[in-house]
């Protein structure tokens, strides 16, 4: 467990500001956030219950966009204690927080991978960064080097070593950290594979944002929710489907779906922790300073999930396929929280 830091001192005006706000001043601890990690989470909050004094906390997965959208909003018993995010939070993000008094520890918890799954009743597919930015892509480069709208139907469209099948995705939308990451690092991935277009970050970088991190709006890839488990469920239905989620999903549905390599890299817990995996992120989740003394447990929660029982490298997380931090950077997560550091803008730079 977390020493109690000294910032903790300076929560007992606000515990007495979150009770006079409710009726019912919370005792139980409130979680959101991303759906990545909420599988992490509801482990590491269904643990502490049974091995403490607290009740166990509540997690709800709302992706990681609206979960940093509920944590911002305030302080107070009717906001969240913590988010969960699949990226790191955006400056735009810390600005919300400062506005509404809130500061915000960040705690980075392991890695995660992003795959592009499909059933294991179909082949399983070899792509490359640059193929699937020509399958999802908005715009790609026409003949004669000008931008034009995805023409690709069907992946034989873009490589006749592809299957002859319709390019129909499932993914998460636009308020979850893993569609960002997912745009970021395979969507810009492969388009950055084209000079031409890499060319134009340089010009002008929003452009270029605009150009390499779109997906297409014309049916190809569908907005599935942030139920992860639904899209898997949709896959065994359809064995053409691919299905865009997180690591640990394939790792608990190994016995229906098969990631696909990417770029020649099968998305397996030693690719992804050795980096060679291309599509990799790091998981993290948010604390609500303010919130630290006021709401029962938060400390000690922390101090489960940062510990080597949960994230080391035998961590019962490591079983629903978290990729552990380096032994190093978990001694220094743990340091760095157990004074609840509030994460600034310059920290993202």
């Amino acid at each position: 467990m977390l020493k109690k830091p000294l910032v903790a001192l300076a929560t007992v005006a606000v515990a007495g500001s979150l009770a006079a706000g409710s009726a019912h001043a919370r005792d139980q601890i409130r979680i959101v956030g991303s759906s990545t990690v909420f599988p992490f989470s509801t482990a590491v909050a269904e643990e502490f219950g049974k091995t403490s004094s607290y009740k166990t906390p509540i997690v709800e997965s709302t992706g990681s966009g609206g979960g940093l959208k509920l944590f911002c909003a305030g302080v107070g018993t009717d906001h969240p204690d913590i988010t969960n995010a699949s990226r790191r939070i955006k400056s735009s993000e810390i600005e919300k927080c400062a506005e509404n008094g809130i500061d915000a520890t960040e705690v980075k918890i392991g890695f995660d991978g992003i795959v592009m799954a499909n059933a294991k009743s179909a082949p399983q597919l070899e792509l490359t960064l640059q193929q699937i930015f020509l399958a999802l892509g908005k715009q790609i480069l026409g003949p004669d080097g000008e931008l034009i709208d995805n023409p690709h139907q069907k992946w034989s469209d873009i490589d006749p070593s592809l299957p002859d099948t319709k390019i129909e995705v499932l993914g998460p939308p636009p308020t979850s950290g893993t569609r960002d990451a997912f745009n970021e690092l395979a969507i810009e991935g492969g388009c950055k594979t084209f000079p031409a277009l890499k060319a134009i970050k340089k010009e002008d970088k929003s452009r270029y944002k605009g150009i390499c991190r779109a997906i297409r709006e014309d049916g190809a890839y569908v907005e599935a929710g942030e139920n992860d488990n639904l899209i898997v469920q949709k896959l065994q239905a359809n064995p053409n489907a691919f299905g865009v989620f997180g690591y640990s999903f394939l790792a608990e549905n190994s016995d229906t779906v098969q990631g696909s390599k990417v770029n020649g890299m099968a998305p397996t817990f030693d690719a992804i922790s050795s980096g060679d995996y291309p599509i990799s992120r790091s998981l993290y989740f948010y604390v609500k300073n303010q919130h630290v003394g006021a709401i029962p447990g938060i400390q000690d929660y922390v101090g489960e999930f940062t510990s080597d029982k949960a994230i080391g490298d035998f961590g019962y997380l490591s079983d629903k396929g978290l990729i552990p931090l380096p032994e190093d950077e978990r001694a220094s997560l743990r340091e760095g929280v157990s004074g609840l550091k509030p994460i600034t803008k310059a920290d993202l730079e």
